[in-house]
């Protein structure tokens, strides 16, 4: 791989610490969820992921779309990232629902989001062992 940009990010104290980039821009004060125990005043580690990918899936999602010549600038990505047990560990889920501008065609819109699967930095990164499901609203 040719790296074009490196993101350096620190956490300390896991789910009740902080967590600060290298260049200062992102400072957040962590904690687990309410329905983890937490007092869910802070940020938590599957909502930073899911921020990431929506960001990064809707990115993926307007390359292929100038590529087709379809106007999807107006396209909202949501992602549910979904933590669960899995056996002694943890497991995450992914469910990205995606809203396509009006007017394209629901063959066309599908065909994009797939290709968009396949080019997205976070599903290639979470292919064959995060469940990632895509909806089309």
């Amino acid at each position: 791989m040719d790296a074009l940009y490196t993101a350096v990010a620190t956490a300390t104290h896991g789910r009740e610490g902080r967590a600060v980039t290298s260049d200062g821009k992102l400072d957040l004060g962590l904690s687990a969820p309410v329905e983890l125990g937490g007092s869910g005043q802070g940020t938590n580690p599957e909502q930073l992921f899911a921020a990431g990918y929506a960001a990064c899936f809707g990115s993926a999602l307007g390359v292929v779309g100038r590529a087709a010549k379809v106007d999807v600038s107006d396209a909202a990505v949501t992602a549910e990232v979904v933590l669960g047990k899995q056996g002694e560990g943890f497991a995450l889920a992914v469910t990205l629902r995606v809203e396509l501008p009006e007017g394209i065609e629901e063959e066309t819109g599908r065909k994009l989001v797939e290709q968009a699967h396949q080019v997205c930095p976070y599903s290639n990164a979470t292919r064959g062992n995060v469940p990632v499901e895509l909806v089309i609203e």
